[in-house]
């Protein structure tokens, strides 16, 4: 692929930093190179493309921090008790879902995870007392000193990538999207500081974060995990979090009390992958990687990460876990880091040749700890057999185990009593702290981006009437966003957040501080006279790859954004709130508002919002700006300042303030897309439709029959419109005997098995007719054969409208072949006669961890 031309200014910046050196290594006794091992007679090597080898001498080269003698003694006091097997065990990390505590003490192991659903307990997420019970069982197992020499505490780590939301009644801080568009460094600092306050009161030692990622193409899942297209900004953050999470190195706050282990992620370029795919290639030069893609490393690496991610993508088809020439010759030869590089998630598996239990490529290459959460078992013992037939070099093993070693002691693990002795153990004074909240409220404040206000509607008078409308208002977790309670986020009530305020909570405070009026239509279908709305509406929450899209034009799930039109041709001003994880197409959405905010994903401080919208005594105003430019069309092409052909609808760094002029000026409702653009790959039947290229088919006897217009009927199928949020916006199906119904089928197969391993589930809206539920079996079929097919038994209740969730693993673990994949929803019916409507059937996020499998 050919790469645009880059002319940002922050790649000038970078590029003096390269030049100049941010530091140089003058007496070339860089502490990181001296480790080198010799190489091994027969390693494992994973050799990448030519164009997929960094040049370390084009790289900034950075002076390590000194290594302290002291430390470096410890460890090799350390390391000369230590077997073999104890060695091979500080290499692997297992997830908490997937070891037990005995497993810890049996096989040393260095570190345990919990991933976004892994907490102990029945849920995804635990209070402090039940993450403070599991940190004591795994740190008691790992300092057990029976049957070694030495026993090695273990690293408890977790992904606290917006706040620690893994923990009930903790800040939720906005997803660094918002965060960049603040550009405060200072606030930042703070930010991860209180992050790292809130990890220690449940026992935690470490998080995965900074994401440095810069991504380049807003369909990726993930660019809510980015703070900005341009390096500047996050090369500007990168030591700023690492300070608020370890404190300064060579000050007495490092690795203080209320500090935690940070790191840098993902090694390298994973957002810039082709077409914006999670776990993707980025096909991009090798100055491209180092000048922007790098930016964050830069400043994060000087100021003392003890940590770095490896990335599960590519760099022109080489797998960063296996890329030696960036994890060895540029990171740590080039840039200085001296402490430990763990993989991601099995990323190690996908290295050619490589599986999630066998990989000494990956390890050879430069990963010093294995993410393996649920592999952990096998490839232990496939290390260490590796190690004895030298597959991996003892030299290698042991310069793994120094690093982590390393980390351990500057983190002070050796000296640590259990996690729940600790001083801010299940702290109430410290979890949730009102200088935690005040500070969260204050970045929601900065992170707002106000792209409209005609004939300044903002401020509003907060005693006015006003009819607040959207799922969104009274909605934390769908303001959160992904990576809160759970991995993908979800539908959790606002009582699993106790410290937190929905919007609608924050603008109820300040009107009924004023003496208004709040009147709270979510659907916003009543004809309720007031003097302003506030519709609150957006993308549902999502994460990784399951967030990836094919374009960018938005369409609301659960408010009918159409209606801020009526509003608007009763003269009442439309202010429109929303709630994004990316820029988004939303021309006709802003065209029907006088106000449009950008409020990304504010998370549990709502009154942040409602402190801009209203006019109060404080002197508050608008001061956040696009840290990622706004697309002017929907088709999602990267969009980036600097490009030569650039050209958004509002521009990176634009953003209003109260005073600013700004006549309304009607935009182009053309989104630029065709039919076939608008087919999301995950969507079956929206608004009424079956999507391209899906075709709808009705039961005839035993076979099916394709059908153009959905007024059909068979011998036993009648098949006409149901209103859900629109009008004919679902499918009403009514029928007069048992057996198959519809299916929703394509010409080619797809394959499902990525979205099935990623706990993805066929989800639709249904509502029963009759009084009584209708039975009926929801099933999926692959192209091989009749008997490639599985049905789950679900009761569709009567009364209002319901979401069902089906996870594909059920599917997946009947037999069915998700990688051929051809007809992805089938009804068949169980009772003799029924009624009942179906809309909205796409695939959709895990959203509480749960594996459902219909009545089963």
């Amino acid at each position: 692929m050919t790469t645009k031309t880059q002319k940002l200014a922050s790649v000038s910046m970078i590029a003096t930093l390269i030049s100049i050196g941010l530091a140089g290594c003058s007496d070339g006794t860089d502490a990181a190179a001296t480790e080198r091992p010799a190489a091994s007679s027969s390693p494992a090597v994973y050799t990448p493309p030519a164009d997929a080898m960094a040049d370390p001498d084009a790289w900034p080269q950075i002076a390590p921090l000194p290594l302290d003698p002291q430390v470096e003694a410890r460890i090799d006091d350390i390391m000369a008790m230590m077997t073999v097997e104890q060695k091979v065990g500080q290499t692997i990390q297992a997830d908490s879902g997937s070891v037990t505590p005995e497993d810890v003490r049996n096989y040393r192991l260095g570190s345990v995870l919990s991933g976004g659903n892994s907490a102990p307990g029945p849920r995804a997420y635990a209070d402090a007392q039940t993450w403070l019970d599991a940190a004591d069982a795994y740190f008691n197992a790992s300092i057990d000193p029976d049957g070694v020499e030495i026993a090695i505490p273990i690293i408890w780590g977790i992904d606290a990538v917006h706040g620690h939301a893994n923990l009930r009644g903790a800040v939720v801080f906005p997803h660094n999207i918002g965060l960049g568009a603040m550009n405060n460094p200072d606030l930042i600092e703070d930010i991860y500081r209180v992050t790292a306050r809130e990890l220690s009161v449940s026992g935690h030692d470490w998080t995965f974060a900074p994401t440095l990622a810069v991504p380049r193409d807003d369909r990726w899942g993930r660019t809510y995990e980015g703070f900005s297209e341009d390096p500047a900004i996050v090369a500007a953050y990168g030591e700023r979090i690492v300070w608020g999470l370890q404190g300064r190195p060579g000050t007495d706050e490092f690795m203080g009390e209320g500090r935690v282990i940070s790191s840098a992620k993902h090694f390298l370029a994973d957002g810039g992958t082709l077409d914006g795919r999670d776990q993707g290639d980025a096909q991009i030069s090798e100055a491209e990687l180092r000048d922007i893609h790098a930016a964050g490393y830069y400043t994060a690496i000087p100021a003392g990460v003890l940590t770095v991610m490896a990335s599960f993508s590519s760099w022109n088809d080489a797998r960063m876990h296996g890329n030696e020439s960036l994890l060895e010759d540029v990171l740590r030869d080039r840039m200085g880091f001296t402490g430990f590089v763990v993989g991601d998630w099995n990323g190690h598996g996908l290295i050619p040749g490589c599986v999630s239990t066998d990989c000494p490529e990956s390890f050879n290459a430069g990963v010093d700890m294995f993410m393996a959460p649920d592999s952990w078992r096998e490839l232990y013992h496939n290390t260490l057999a590796q190690v004895r037939s030298g597959e991996i070099s003892m030299e290698r093993l042991d310069q793994a185990v120094r690093r982590i070693l390393r980390v351990k002691i500057e983190a002070g693990l050796f000296e640590q009593v259990a996690p729940s002795e600790r001083p801010l153990a299940n702290s109430d004074t410290v979890l949730a702290a009102p200088e935690h909240r005040a500070i969260a409220r204050q970045a929601v404040r900065e992170s707002l981006v106000l792209l409209k206000n005609v004939d300044q509607t903002l401020p509003l008078d907060p005693s006015l009437t006003v009819l607040v409308v959207g799922a969104g208002a009274d909605h934390i977790g769908k303001a959160a966003g992904g990576w809160t309670l759970s991995w993908q986020g979800g539908e959790f009530p606002n009582e699993e957040f106790p410290a937190g305020d929905s919007i609608l909570a924050g603008i109820q405070a300040a009107v009924d501080t004023a003496g208004g009026q709040v009147i709270y239509d979510p659907d916003g279908q009543s004809d309720i006279d007031a003097d302003v709305v506030i519709a609150v509406y957006g993308e549902n929450p999502y994460a990784e790859f399951q967030g990836d899209r094919d374009h960018l034009d938005f369409v609301s799930p659960d408010y009918d954004t159409s209606l801020l039109e009526q509003y608007q041709a009763r003269d009442i001003p439309v202010v429109s709130v929303f709630l994004s994880g990316r820029p988004l197409w939303t021309n006709p959405e802003i065209n029907d508002s006088d106000a449009f905010i950008a409020a990304w994903l504010p998370g549990t401080e709502g009154g942040g919002v409602a402190d801009l919208i209203f006019r109060t005594d404080d002197d508050y105003d608008f001061t956040g700006r696009l840290s990622f430019s706004w697309p002017s069309l929907a088709s999602g092409e990267p969009l980036n300042v600097g490009d030569a052909d650039y050209d958004p609808l509002f521009t990176y760094g634009y953003g209003l303030s109260y005073a600013d002029a700004d006549p309304g000026t009607p935009l182009s409702e053309e989104s630029g897309l065709s039919t076939d653009d608008l087919a999301e790959g995950g969507s079956y039947y929206a608004r009424g439709q079956v999507t391209d290229p899906w075709a709808l088919q009705i039961a005839n006897g035993q076979d099916w029959e394709a059908i153009e217009d959905r007024m059909a009927s068979s011998d036993r199928v009648t098949l006409g419109a149901m209103d859900r949020v629109a009008q004919e916006d679902s499918l009403r199906i009514i029928w007069s005997s048992a057996g198959n119904l519809v299916s929703i089928r394509g010409t080619d197969a797809i394959d499902l098995s990525r979205e099935t391993n990623g706990s993805m589930e066929l989800t639709f809206r249904a509502r029963g007719v009759n009084s009584q539920p209708a039975q009926v079996e929801i099933g999926m079929a692959c192209d091989t054969g009749p008997d490639c097919v599985h049905y789950v038994p679900v009761d569709i209740r009567q009364g209002p409208w319901s979401e069902y969730r089906i996870s594909l693993s059920c599917f997946a673990d009947a037999g069915v072949d998700m990688s051929r994949l051809d007809t992805p929803f089938l009804i068949r019916a169980r009772d003799e006669t029924g009624e009942i409507g179906i809309g909205d059937v796409t695939l959709g996020s895990d959203i509480d961890a749960t594996r459902t499998c219909g009545n089963e």
